[in-house]
């Protein structure tokens, strides 16, 4: 049985504030795992940081690419931490693994409209099987326990903006815009620095990050104060604060220059023209198999 966050739209903001931060610290990716992805060489042998944002940014091409949610991307990028935390995988099959958490994100969080396994393979240019994915699918699953959904950044960067919105007038209301901060949590996502910061802290420090940027505005007050009494209630330290919104403030004007390699969109868009997919039909059958995927823990 896939685990869930229970729906708590309708409940008080305090009681789903809670139910997240009880659930949040489940569902962290394992800190020594993560250490030994960032302090691995780039050496073609063993997975790295570097190589883990540039599947990250395929998996939002591919979000973009079919239209899919926001959730479907932030618990992708969720499962695909928290397995690459507690597993040894060769660069090899990173890309089967990040694909299978991707289609498991969207089985999981889009209810109609979900695409074929094969379709998937052909569209990102991955050279292995059906079978080799509901393989590697399994064994994501099993390590782990078949705990899917969790309590993501987005979940609470949504919780703490409608709280926000309560609080200000109808004109204030336009200042803080939801759909700018969704997307520079994906900017973050793309970043292994944010593996290691938990959800509600990235949440917390993306909103300062934002409210300081509206510095210009006659809310910025109140809207200060919002993110304060937030900070409170998720007993998060000034320091804490401080260095995340720091983090959130380069990295997105990392991602916002020529120099940063953003997730492309037009190699997915160009695979699907009919002489393209013709070729990569027929090819299609002609794919081996992936070795066998050793199950070595860290």
């Amino acid at each position: 049985m896939i685990d869930r966050v229970t729906g708590t739209e309708a409940l008080p903001f305090a009681v789903q504030l809670k139910a997240l931060v009880e659930q949040e610290a489940r569902f962290q990716p394992k800190l020594c795992g993560l250490r030994i992805l960032e302090s691995a060489h780039d050496n073609g042998l063993r997975m790295t940081a570097k190589l883990r944002d540039f599947e990250v940014k395929d998996l939002l091409s591919l979000t973009r690419f079919f239209g899919f949610s926001a959730e479907t991307f932030s618990l992708a990028v969720s499962l695909l931490d928290r397995f690459l935390a507690v597993m040894k995988i060769q660069p090899k099959h990173l890309s089967c693994v990040g694909l299978c958490c991707f289609y498991i994100a969207v089985k999981t969080s889009e209810e109609e409209n979900v695409p074929l396994a094969s379709d998937l393979i052909r569209i990102s240019q991955n050279r292995f099987t059906v079978s080799d994915m509901m393989r590697m699918e399994k064994i994501i699953l099993e390590k782990l326990y078949w705990k899917v959904r969790a309590p993501t950044a987005l979940h609470f960067l949504r919780l703490f903006h409608f709280h926000i919105q309560e609080k200000m007038d109808a004109d204030s209301k336009k200042i803080l815009n939801i759909e700018r901060l969704e997307a520079q949590l994906k900017a973050c996502h793309c970043s292994f620095v944010f593996t290691k910061i938990k959800p509600s802290l990235l949440a917390l420090a993306l909103l300062a990050h934002e409210v300081e940027e509206l510095h210009g505005f006659e809310s910025v007050a109140v809207l200060r104060e919002a993110v304060q009494d937030l900070q409170q209630l998720l007993a998060v330290k000034d320091g804490d604060l401080v260095c995340a919104r720091e983090l959130v403030g380069k990295c997105l004007i990392e991602y916002s220059t020529t120099k940063c390699s953003k997730p492309n969109g037009q190699r997915l868009r160009w695979i699907i023209s009919g002489r393209t997919a013709r070729q990569l039909k027929h090819s299609y059958y002609k794919i081996a198999h992936l070795p066998t995927i050793p199950e070595s823990a860290y």
